[in-house]
């Protein structure tokens, strides 16, 4: 079996064709679609890209992984202990490895594990190629390597390849020549004037008076003319549009070059193509700009299209899955057993039976930027803020995502038995994942001991100067009086 897995990073569902989206973004990846199946609810267990990587290619949530966050602590695996083999757990069970151990030639094309230093997240490849530009190489760097690989080797029976592309990734950077392919088109209306200048006067990184971070940097906007760094008008909202789509329809050019490939090799009909990502990117919900903070659906919801010989074609999958079922149920479809210690669980025989069977509910959660854990259920999605990143967010939210797609109407307050089954749900998630935990430590509760998300440590004394020198005194005194032991600013030498 030839498996070809194209992770796009930062790639949000709902701008995508073949998920509804207006603009001509992925004409490849809708191509691919008509020929296989969408999932229309996969989610990643644990964002932002650390997190939810580890989780995905070791088949388990991040709690009891122990990575949850970008660093610290909880940025590494856990120890397995004075029972750890010659040959170590991950290396043995890890979605690579179990392909690898039937056979399969394993081979990613990422910088990935050496941008998070993540070298646990290699378990099982057999082939590295590591482009070398830390997560700023661009889609005309990738897939060079890529076709190289297959005009060698494509034609070979067993391979699993990963393909990482990075270009929607913040900061959006496609090259000038590629030109602004969207220019004449409307941009999403959710985001109104009214809704963008409530925002102004808004705080947290990536906020809109904030949107690379914590200040603004003259030498980005030099070096990245797309990326927005502030939105103090509409103009800045098209900005941000124009350049995350534009990163898209990049990406998916490349991808049609790969594409065409296996065709040119006459492998394509008896290749799996995976196309999805780790995470996806907010884009003015709840005040935060071209990234991905928060455990909310824009964030952990992933595409995630399977063309799978024998599947049939131009399916939708509406069931609740995570991210690591789908990892399991492709194990299942190449009648590989699923590891015993895995989190995720496959749904290959209802895919072949063509039902949708996945999960009632979705608990996802989020430590790099705030400290979140929330819950997919039904129409809802409920989420709970151990820590807020300095957003000002409430410790609970509740948004009922079919009349409310953009997360602009809290309805804690007004369901209040939506609520309660939703934090008994996380209350039950967490207790089974605790009962037989490997540390007894919740990885979460660690971040917070350590002075909370990785991303802000360190950052408050010098945002709270910059927002009173910008006019919001008021929020200024509330994040002193909410986080008055605020630690020390944060090394400069921080990547997310």
């Amino acid at each position: 079996m030839r498996i070809l897995y194209i992770d796009i990073d930062t790639l949000r569902a709902d701008h995508l064709g073949c998920y509804g989206y207006a603009r001509n973004t992925s004409p490849n990846i809708d191509r691919i679609a008509e020929q296989g199946i969408r999932f229309d609810r996969c989610y990643a267990t644990d964002t932002p890209c650390l997190p939810s990587r580890t989780a995905l290619f070791s088949g388990r949530f991040g709690i009891n992984t122990g990575v949850v966050s970008h660093g610290g602590t909880a940025a590494d695996f856990i120890h397995e202990g004075p029972g750890r083999e010659f040959i170590s757990r991950l290396a043995r069970t890890s979605w690579p490895a179990r392909m690898r151990r039937a056979g399969l030639k394993t081979v990613t094309i990422s910088t990935f594990g050496e941008r998070h230093s993540a070298w646990h997240w290699y378990a099982g490849f057999q082939e590295v190629h590591n482009i070398g530009q830390f997560g700023l190489e661009q889609a005309h760097d990738v897939s060079p390597v890529a076709l190289d690989w297959l005009d060698r080797n494509g034609q070979n029976d067993d391979w699993f390849v990963h393909m990482h592309l990075w270009d929607p990734h913040t900061p959006y950077r496609v090259p000038a020549e590629h030109g602004d392919p969207f220019a004449g088109d409307p941009i999403p209306s959710w985001l109104t004037e009214e809704i963008r200048a409530a925002h102004w006067q808004g705080v947290g990184p990536h906020s809109s008076r904030e949107v690379m971070g914590f200040g603004i940097s003259e030498a980005l906007r030099k070096l990245y003319p797309r990326q927005p760094l502030e939105i103090p008008s509409m103009s800045e909202v098209r900005q941000m549009f124009d350049g995350y789509d534009t990163g898209i329809r990049y990406a998916d050019e490349h991808v049609g070059r790969v594409i065409n490939k296996l065709s040119d090799l006459g492998i394509l009909d008896d290749t799996a193509i995976l196309i999805s990502s780790d995470h996806g990117e907010t884009l003015g919900e709840l005040n935060v700009y071209c990234d991905h903070h928060l455990a909310d659906d824009f964030t952990n919801r992933i595409p995630f299209i399977m063309r799978w010989p024998g599947l049939g074609e131009g399916r939708v999958d509406r069931a609740s899955h995570y991210h690591f079922d789908v990892a399991a149920t492709v194990l299942e479809l190449l009648d590989l057993k699923v590891p015993s210690n895995w989190d995720g669980r496959s749904f290959a025989a209802a895919l072949r039976e063509h039902r949708d069977e996945g999960r009632d509910a979705l608990v996802l959660s989020q430590g790099a930027w705030t400290c979140q854990r929330s819950v997919r259920f039904d129409d809802y999605i409920f989420i709970r803020t151990l820590h807020d990143g300095y957003h000002e967010l409430p410790d609970s939210m509740l948004f009922d995502l079919a009349i409310d797609p953009h997360e602009l109407n809290d309805l804690a307050d007004d369901l209040p038995e939506v609520v309660e089954r939703a934090n008994e749900t996380l209350d039950r998630w967490h207790a089974d994942r605790m009962r037989d935990h490997p540390t007894g430590t919740d990885p979460m509760a660690t971040v917070l001991e350590e002075g909370g998300p990785w991303h802000v440590v360190g950052h408050l004394p010098n945002y709270l100067e910059r927002l009173r020198a910008t006019g919001r005194e008021d929020a200024a005194r509330r994040l002193e009086a909410r986080y008055p032991h605020a630690a020390a600013p944060a090394s400069s030498d921080r990547n997310g």
